[in-house]
């Protein structure tokens, strides 16, 4: 059965970042996996030919979908590609492993291997490709420092630095130059859970979390790269790479 979870994003400032992480310190504990209190995250979003996932977000339709492959800390010991499916406020998230060498034959247009995988979420994403047009659009990197608690499954992400990668699509290159896609005196807040919000976490959040958005990270960074894809930018789609 599907297990759907409530996400709610804010964006704050740095001085409220820090306010409210002492306030929480009590009662949530650091994500294990955050060595040092942090990792950064890689995204490579895609999108179709009619760029589908931006203008859907755009309009606020319901019912959406995105597909992008994740690593952290520019490391091959975990390569997901997810697929992130939204409903109203509703998010359902979806991964299947890839080794270093799939990810490149994805990059390569190489997509033979999707349709003979034994993960329905990799011959899906093959349909999209083929059918779609499914290409990678624009590279996501932001430091995430997360924290959980075990009431109501809450997860609460201090996203920093948010930032849009040029020159390439290969997620593995740490080397390729980034454009902030977010003032410099802020970053994005996430509440995110499963079962309930706890008041506490409510009455915790909301004080220091007045500014609300809609906008997505990818969408963020598509608009801050919009200038390096133009009309063609579908038609000779390996020139990208």
């Amino acid at each position: 059965m599907k297990k759907f979870r409530y996400e709610w994003k804010y964006l704050i400032s740095y001085p409220e970042y820090e306010a409210l992480r002492r306030k929480m310190q009590p009662y949530f504990q650091l994500d294990p996996h955050a060595e040092g209190g942090e990792y950064l995250i890689r995204s490579l979003y895609f999108d179709d030919y009619f760029g589908s996932a931006y203008e859907e977000k755009e309009m606020g339709i319901y019912f959406r979908k995105k597909y992008r492959i994740r690593i952290y800390n520019y490391s091959d010991s975990s390569i997901k590609l997810e697929r992130k499916t939204k409903h109203d406020k509703y998010i359902y998230k979806e991964s299947a492993s890839l080794s270093r060498d799939e990810f490149y034959r994805i990059l390569d247009g190489d997509y033979e291997f999707l349709l003979h995988s034994e993960k329905n979420l990799l011959k899906e994403f093959y349909v999209e490709c083929i059918s779609n047009m499914l290409r990678p659009r624009v590279i996501v990197d932001y430091d995430r420092t997360p924290f959980i608690m075990d009431e109501g499954t809450v997860r609460i992400t201090f996203d920093k630095k948010v930032r849009a990668a040029i020159g390439g699509y290969d997620i593995f290159d740490p080397d390729l130059p980034t454009l902030p896609a977010l003032p410099s005196d802020k970053l994005i807040l996430e509440v995110k859970y499963t079962e309930f919000q706890p008041k506490m976490v409510k009455d915790l959040i909301v004080p220091y979390a007045s500014e609300m958005v809609a906008a997505s990270k990818y969408v963020i960074c598509c608009d801050k790269t919009a200038y390096l894809h133009g009309p063609g930018y579908y038609v000779n789609e390996r020139s990208l790479i």
